[in-house]
């Protein structure tokens, strides 16, 4: 059966970008998130060993999240400055590598990679290489999680998702609503943390049910704190899905591909990464590891 990996861009980048802190060019150009994000794609690759593959970024903020919470991610920090430029030249590896890439203005990189498994997974395996918790309101028996805080490299499904949460896969994005998510800048009911929300969600299955039967919930505090806040958890169950966005689906596009080695040795030559210049060629020489 065919194997889609499809790797949320701007969350490794961030990380390989973070990974080793000082790494240049010859010409002194910083080359620590290229390196990085080039290392973990080759494991990633090794690990899940998909036929077809796609790397997705980041457009900019939806704009009917902004509609609804103007303060949605608001809080985040402006991308470092030796990080940017860097970005560009992983694109021009990716391309060098023959890896599928998308961007679209104004398309937030999880909506289009939960459109594209969704398409995908009828018929195929789907890995999805991130760790951002909304994901994981998508998995199922083909769709799959590789969390890279997971050192065990497992992929994730419906167990690890329970064992994360408390709650099934379809009920995590109540969850998120109820008790918010400081990464994204989404208030949640006040006092309702991960145990609590799931908690509800065992009693009364979903926030429907429980704005529904909020009489018996049996604390008055947490039942007025959910009565004052049922606004905001409707509002947030929107903010947290993953909606259907444009995607074609063209299989052929995101075949995985050998590379065309000679822009690859370019480029490796250009960064100075003997270690991955060494191993394209064949001769053996020991990379450089990852911290």
């Amino acid at each position: 059966m065919s194997r889609l990996l499809i790797v949320d861009g701007h969350a490794y980048a961030y990380r390989a970008f973070h990974a080793i802190r000082e790494l240049r060019s010859p010409e002194g150009r910083p080359t620590n998130a290229i390196f990085c994000f080039v290392k973990m794609l080759e494991k990633m690759r090794a690990a899940v060993q998909p036929t077809h593959l796609l790397v997705a970024w980041d457009g900019g903020l939806s704009a009917d999240r902004l509609a609804a919470l103007p303060e949605y991610k608001a809080q985040r920090a402006e991308m470092p400055l030796e990080l940017r430029p860097q970005l560009a030249e992983i694109a021009s590896y990716l391309v060098a590598a023959e890896i599928a890439s998308y961007r679209r203005d104004g398309v937030e990189a999880d909506d289009y990679i939960a459109t594209l498994a969704r398409r995908a997974a009828d018929g195929w395996n789907v890995v999805i290489a991130s760790s951002d918790k909304d994901f994981m309101q998508l998995v199922s028996a083909r769709i799959g999680l590789l969390n890279p805080n997971d050192k065990t490299g497992a992929i994730w499904g419906r167990e690890q998702v329970f064992a994360k949460t408390g709650v099934e896969p379809e009920q995590v994005a109540d969850w998120l609503a109820l008790m918010g998510d400081t990464v994204d800048n989404i208030p949640g009911v006040p006092g309702v943390g991960p145990k609590t929300a799931a908690d509800l969600l065992h009693q009364f299955g979903s926030v429907a049910g429980l704005l529904a039967r909020l009489d018996e919930v049996k604390s008055e505090k947490l039942r007025q704190a959910l009565r004052l806040a049922a606004p905001d958890v409707m509002r947030n169950q929107q903010l947290v899905r993953l909606p259907e966005v444009a995607c074609e689906f063209v299989p052929e596009q995101l075949a995985v591909r050998s590379g065309d080695r000679e822009a690859l040795g370019r480029l490796f030559a250009g960064w100075g990464f003997k270690g991955l210049l060494a191993a394209l060629a064949g001769s053996g020489e020991k990379q450089v590891e990852l911290i």
